[in-house]
C-alpha cells in the first residue's frame, strides 16, 4: 500500500473524498491559482491560456468576479450563438479546465439586475475587471471524448 503523503506548500488544500479516486489515496490535492484580467481583455482566452501556461491538467473555476462589455454565449438547448454588448456584472462562472480545452458556463446581470447565461464562447471582453480563482486537481487528468448519446464532446476523467 502507498501512503499518502501531503506537501507542505500552504497553496495545496486537502479535502477527503466520499470515494477514493485512487485505490491507494482517498484524498486529492487541490492547489490555487488567483489572477485578476484587466479591460480590453477576452475572459475565456486568458482563462485557457493561463490553463496551458501553468499546464493544468485538471481543473475547476472556484470563483469568478468582475464586468464585462460584450458577452458571446450560446443558451440553453440552442444552436445560435448569441452577442450582446452592454454593460454586465459577472455573476458567477462555472466550469472544468485542461490544459487545450475546457468547459465554461456564466451567468451575468444587466443594469436592471435581470440575470441571464449559457455556454461561454470567445469573445466576452472585460469591461474593468475579472479576479478569478481556479482549482488544479493533482493525480487527476481531464479530457474531451464524443458522446454519441448527447452528441457533443463531455468530460473524460483518468487518474494519472
Amino acid at each position: 500500500m502507498v501512503k499518502c503523503v501531503l506537501p507542505k506548500d500552504e497553496s495545496r488544500v486537502r479535502f477527503p473524498l466520499p470515494a477514493p479516486i485512487n485505490s491507494d489515496c482517498d484524498i486529492i490535492i487541490m492547489k490555487t491559482f488567483a489572477f485578476r484580467l484587466h479591460p480590453g481583455q477576452d475572459l475565456k482566452k486568458e482563462i485557457f491560456k493561463f490553463t496551458k501556461q501553468n499546464k493544468i491538467s485538471a481543473g475547476a473555476i472556484l470563483t469568478c468576479v468582475g464586468s464585462l462589455q460584450k458577452i458571446i454565449i450560446r443558451m440553453a438547448g440552442a444552436k445560435e450563438i448569441k452577442t450582446f454588448e452592454e454593460d454586465f456584472e459577472i455573476v458567477s462562472l462555472a466550469g472544468t479546465l485542461e490544459e487545450n480545452d475546457g468547459h465554461l458556463h456564466i451567468s451575468i446581470s444587466d443594469k436592471d439586475g435581470n440575470v441571464f447565461g449559457g455556454h461561454l464562447k470567445d469573445g466576452a471582453i472585460i469591461r474593468t475587471t475579472a479576479e478569478i480563482v481556479i482549482a488544479e486537481l493533482d493525480g487527476l487528468s481531464f479530457g474531451r471524448e464524443f458522446d454519441k448519446e448527447t452528441g457533443y464532446e463531455e468530460l473524460v476523467i483518468k487518474n494519472v
